[in-house]
């Protein structure tokens, strides 16, 4: 099969290649997935630079996130089938074929095709835990989205309108802003202009998800309001923020980090809850990937290249096959 791989750190465009390698075989608890579309995601960036929490030996395939067929099984695996259509995680997977972990593999939803079914299980579960499962998100209450334009902002974007809550979202430039209303969000702030100051003047917010750091998150802690919430996503600007104990006693807020692969070890149920529960909202039409673009698999580096640059939107999906 041919694959993507890594042989050295660096910036997406210059470290990534083509290559041909075996098909894998699945071990005990494996999945083998023959691959239909797989999406471009951040850590693919931070796993090229070798700045990622997880540093797979050189060289190595990269690629996270998935939609395909299941073409076969490794012993004791029976919670899905040959043939069948799934969604799946898994570090190494920008490849015709991928061996993943059989807890990280759900069922694909039928009301999506395969390059939204592909972005939609990293995005829509970070977005899931971060509001609800962290930070208790109740409606009525009012969102602040970082990010509100890309791939895991506008799932936030979106469950936050489901759950009834006023969503603000913030973007880097205002071709964005279309992108975030879309995505539900009631009000659109520039970052480069003075959203801290707007926010304020509406009464600050409950909840801020914060995929960004830096800056972003300094300000968060400007706008946050009395028992607010500000969850603490990834760092997509470079920079990790302090995080000042003495200011979140005085203002009486909580800074929450979300982790989601933790919970696909150590809580396997409530992810697989949650699948149920985005599916059926993805069923219901109350969300959907952002998918602006989906590339061939030889632009797969490109790709990831543009999402470190900054200069996309929504999601970027890789076709994988025919």
């Amino acid at each position: 099969m041919i694959a993507w791989r890594v042989a050295a750190h660096g910036e997406p465009a210059d470290v990534m290649s083509v290559e041909e390698v075996p098909v894998p075989e699945p071990g005990p608890g494996e999945v083998l997935v023959r691959n239909r579309a797989v999406a471009v995601n951040f850590p693919d960036v931070l796993l090229a630079r070798g700045m990622y929490q997880e540093r797979p030996p050189l060289p190595f395939t990269p690629g996270i996130e998935l939609c395909g067929e299941v073409a076969a099984l490794g012993p004791g695996v029976d919670a899905v089938t040959v043939g069948q259509r799934v969604v799946a995680t898994a570090i190494g997977v920008m490849a015709e074929y991928a061996v993943v972990p059989a807890f990280s593999v759900h069922p694909a939803p039928e009301s999506l095709d395969d390059a939204a079914a592909a972005a939609f299980l990293i995005a829509y579960q970070t977005a899931w835990f971060g509001l609800h499962q962290r930070a208790r998100l109740q409606s009525g209450e009012t969102l602040l989205v970082h990010a509100a334009a890309g791939g895991v902002g506008t799932a936030a974007c979106q469950l936050g309108a489901a759950a009834g809550a006023n969503v603000v979202g913030i973007v880097g430039d205002k071709a964005k802003i279309p992108v975030a209303e879309d995505s539900g969000a009631a009000r659109v702030l520039l970052r480069g202009d003075d959203w801290i100051g707007a926010v304020k003047a509406e009464g600050g917010v409950d909840v801020v998800f914060d995929p960004v750091g830096g800056k972003a998150f300094a300000g968060s802690t400007k706008v946050v309001g009395f028992e607010g919430r500000i969850v603490v996503v990834g760092f997509a600007s470079g920079e990790v923020p302090p995080v000042r104990a003495d200011h979140a006693l005085v203002k009486n807020y909580s800074v929450l980090g979300l982790h989601w692969a933790l919970y696909q070890r150590k809580r396997p149920d409530l992810v697989a809850g949650a699948h149920a529960a985005l599916t059926r909202l993805a069923d219901e039409g109350a969300v959907r990937p952002v998918v602006s673009e989906t590339v061939p698999f030889e632009d797969a580096a490109a790709a990831v290249q543009r999402l470190a640059d900054g200069t996309t939107t929504g999601r970027l999906v890789v076709a994988v096959g025919e």
